[in-house]
């Protein structure tokens, strides 16, 4: 069983920074794509950015030039360093992953909240 675990997320004023994590347990042969992306009160889940193994980004508009998202594979994480954070950024970050292992299945980690004060 594939199991995404995140780590950060919190309270952070306006202008500041938050670096938050995910990462992959269970039986994993490979992680072709992992991102994150966020929902906040009555609105759409959106995406943020996704990375792929080869390093290939794609961000979402509202966060592109302020989120950077990275990825270390030999721990099977994804982090996302989120700067120049606005309020409209408050939301619950998810953690997403496009996983092998017997075969190709998508998981999402429960969440973080992240919040940010005006």
């Amino acid at each position: 069983q594939v199991q995404l675990v995140e780590l950060g997320g919190g309270l952070v004023q306006a202008g500041g920074s938050l670096r938050i994590s995910c990462a992959a347990t269970g039986r994993i042969v490979s992680i072709p794509v992992m991102g994150w992306f966020r929902q906040a009160p009555g609105k759409e889940r959106e995406l943020v950015a996704t990375i792929t193994t080869s390093g290939n980004t794609n961000y979402g508009n509202s966060v592109r030039g302020r989120f950077a998202i990275s990825r270390d594979d030999a721990k099977r994480t994804v982090y996302l360093q989120m700067d120049s954070l606005k309020p409209d950024d408050t939301a619950i970050y998810y953690c997403h992953a496009r996983v092998y292992s017997t075969e190709f299945a998508v998981y999402w980690g429960p969440g973080t909240q992240v919040t940010v004060s005006a």
